[in-house]
């Protein structure tokens, strides 16, 4: 994350996860930003400002007459690339919303033109409060940014919808917010992770994909500015601001991608999706005593096939090919067959790129042309396949 010569307003106000926000200000700091910090009154009674004065670039201003500037908040609005609000409480969202300028927080938020990002932090009562709802819904309908609270613990032994986002999800938030990247407006949808076909409620066919390779490209999709459609089985970390579509079979991945595809502007098969599947599923555990089952398969429909000969115009198809002997030429003739742009072909043999591993090395190949990416780890991987097909779109 590159936010060198960005200078950033953040605004803290009074909740509990007022202390997230010196994490925000490290991770800012350390990404090149220019932090210049604001305080409200009742932010102070749960951080001293000291501590964020610390690590800022500038030290901590609470009110509007602190050093004898009559309109700081018109200085600080006017000088800034971003104003980040971390925590945001159902008072300083409210303030915004209705135009209150009561302090220097909600000054200096509606002094600016600069972007807004909004970050609430509440108990879920307030922050499902319909009073609440709608000053967000305002602020959206305004341009704002808004960075929902996760699930959690929250202060009194709480759990529930209103904790503060974590301090990577807003800090990746301001990047893509300040660098909209090469994909944005695009919609991507991904596949990830190896389908599972049940033969009975605790037994399956599947395969050794974790899903790693797959939820990194959605990743980086997302970091380029892409909206993110992930269509995956794999149980692995969910990256920040994609759409999360949840799979066990093939078919079910297959109903979920022609649905996602519809409108989409690229579409990439990291799935590793099962061949086959069993014609039956017993209805309870089968038992060693019963006797060797007699499994009969049926073939799964070839999703990435599907799409390519029924591709609406415009779309974009990249399919992943895994393969233990004579890697490219066998990707080569997939991407023939397949009527697809790309494949990315690697070794599962090769010592670092198989299946489960944190690395990989991979072949980029379209019609006519290839390009080796040496071995890194899979998010480095996602960055060149995501590059890749930036250039094919011929995106600046």
């Amino acid at each position: 994350m590159d936010l060198t010569g960005r200078r950033i307003v953040l605004c803290v106000t009074g909740g509990i996860a007022a202390y997230k926000s010196v994490e925000v200000c490290r991770r800012l700091i350390d990404a090149g930003a220019h932090v210049t910090p604001i305080m409200t009154e009742s932010a102070t009674k749960f951080l001293g400002p000291t501590t964020l004065s610390a690590l800022a670039s500038e030290p901590v201003r609470v009110q509007i007459f602190d050093d004898g500037d009559p309109i700081p908040h018109t200085g600080l609005g006017q000088g800034a690339d971003l104003v980040l609000v971390v925590p945001a409480t159902a008072r300083s969202i409210a303030a915004y919303s209705v135009g209150l300028s009561d302090d220097l927080v909600t000054a200096t938020l509606i002094a600016t033109r600069a972007p807004v990002v909004i970050c609430p932090a509440m108990h879920t009562e307030m922050w499902e409060h319909p009073s609440v709802v709608d000053n967000v819904a305002t602020l959206v309908r305004r341009g704002v940014t808004i960075v929902p609270p996760g699930v959690g613990h929250l202060a009194g032994g709480d759990v529930g919808a209103g904790r503060l986002a974590e301090p990577s999800d807003i800090v990746a938030t301001v990047v893509r917010t300040l660098s909209p990247g090469r994909l944005a407006n695009k919609h991507v949808v991904v596949t990830a992770g190896g389908t599972r076909e049940p033969i009975d409620p605790v037994r399956y066919i599947g395969n050794r994909s974790s899903g790693k390779q797959g939820h990194a490209v959605a990743r980086a999709a997302a970091d380029q500015g892409a909206k993110v459609t992930l269509i995956t089985a794999a149980d692995q970390p969910i990256p920040y601001g994609v759409t999360l579509v949840e799979v066990e079979t093939a078919e079910q991945m297959r109903d979920a991608v022609l649905a996602a595809s519809a409108g989409a502007d690229v579409v990439v098969m990291a799935a590793a999706v099962a061949d086959f599947r069993p014609v039956a599923v017993a209805g309870r555990k089968l038992k060693k005593q019963d006797g060797l089952p007699e499994i009969v398969l049926a073939a799964n429909k070839d999703i990435l096939a599907e799409l390519g000969a029924n591709r609406s115009e415009g779309l974009m198809l990249v399919g992943f090919a895994a393969e233990t002997n004579d890697v490219v030429a066998n990707a080569v003739e997939k991407l023939e067959r397949k009527n697809i742009d790309m494949i990315i072909a690697n070794d599962v043999h090769e010592v670092g790129a198989g299946f489960s591993t944190d690395t990989n090395r991979v072949t980029i190949i379209t019609h006519g042309h290839q390009v080796e990416v040496k071995l890194g780890s899979k998010y480095e991987i996602a960055q060149a396949v995501i590059s890749s097909i930036c250039d094919h779109l011929e995106l600046d």
